[in-house]
């Protein structure tokens, strides 16, 4: 699989192991340094993150991609999602957002972790 492919596999799996609670999925593509910007500006660890969802702050219900870019510069990369993501988050109504994610991510034992993601709408 070349490096985009892999890259763009990494950002269905996180969305994968949103809408399913999945933890080991999750920590599987989120680095151990991983942090979320939410558009808000709260920024949450990998560990918070992971948290929110299980316990169902974040509720991720669907996503469908509209547009995923990715540029990579040897083993760093920058991927740029945008998909409309049915979702509940921090108490509010189920809505679907229009939701870009900009992502960084690092090669690692030939596997690509997301560093940070940047989320805002589009």
């Amino acid at each position: 699989m070349n490096k985009e492919t892999a890259i763009k596999e990494a950002y269905r799996q996180m969305y994968r192991g949103m809408i399913d609670k999945d933890r080991e999925v999750l920590e599987s593509v989120l680095g151990s340094s991983f942090v979320l910007v939410h558009m808000t500006g709260l920024r949450q660890s990998r560990e918070v993150y992971i948290s929110s969802i299980e316990n169902g702050t974040l509720n991720y219900f669907s996503e469908e991609p509209v547009e995923v870019t990715v540029t990579v510069h040897g083993d760093q990369a920058e991927l740029v999602g945008k998909s409309r993501v049915n979702a509940a988050v921090f108490g509010g109504g189920r809505h679907t957002w229009p939701l870009q994610l900009d992502i960084e991510l690092v090669r690692t034992d030939g596997n690509w972790r997301m560093t940070q993601a940047l989320a805002s709408t589009f």
